[in-house]
């Protein structure tokens, strides 16, 4: 018997972000999720070199890769719906598992234990969270700055909204810190600029 699970990544792309949002750029969770992956993996690379970390950082890329998988499933939740309130995340995030369960059985049975701990998201280990969630953050926060860049006042309020997140999660996390003093203003220069560089 065939495995669906390509299937379900290669959906990835069918899966649009900001459902609710006027977007000048639309996006969807393949791209949020290779972009999530690049942070991530700079994130860790940042907090070995910089900070004496010993994340592993190829890892920590793969578990951002496969972060959105119960997107695959049930589509992208907006978080303010989200997170309306503790009730409505705990349900949400039930279903989540359950897609990522489901995303793990479509896998042949002796490849599951290697991808339990990728896709399962209460099964990745917490530091590896740690990066991946302030990378998922950072890329939101990017997105939010473009499309002001764009002249699209519908994300003010995310970027405020994920400037307080930022600023609370640089207190315990020097490499974000460093990311956003480094490379945070030109994640969106022109094609002019990048090549002046």
């Amino acid at each position: 018997m065939q495995s669906t699970f390509l299937a379900w990544m290669f959906r990835m792309p069918l899966i649009k972000r900001w459902a609710l949002m006027f977007c000048v750029k639309p996006e969807n969770v393949a791209e949020h999720s290779h972009q999530v992956a690049i942070v991530a993996h700079l994130l860790a690379v940042i907090k070995n070199k910089k900070f004496n970390g010993s994340i592993n950082a190829d890892r920590v890329a793969t578990i951002a890769l496969y972060h959105e998988a119960s997107e695959t499933r049930y589509g992208d939740i907006v978080s303010p719906t989200k997170y309306a309130n503790k009730e409505i995340a705990r349900e949400f995030k039930k279903i989540e598992y359950l897609a990522e369960k489901e995303c793990l059985a479509s896998l042949p049975e002796e490849f599951q234990d290697i991808f339990a701990d990728i896709i399962v998201q209460d099964n990745v280990e917490s530091d590896y969270k740690t990066i991946v969630k302030s990378a998922d953050i950072l890329v939101a926060y990017i997105k939010a700055l473009d499309e002001i860049n764009h002249k699209n006042p519908e994300f003010a309020h995310v970027k405020e909204r994920l400037e307080v997140k930022l600023d609370d999660i640089k207190q315990n996390m020097p490499e974000v810190k460093y990311f956003m003093e480094f490379f945070l203003q030109a994640c969106t220069a022109t094609v002019d600029k990048i090549s002046q560089s």
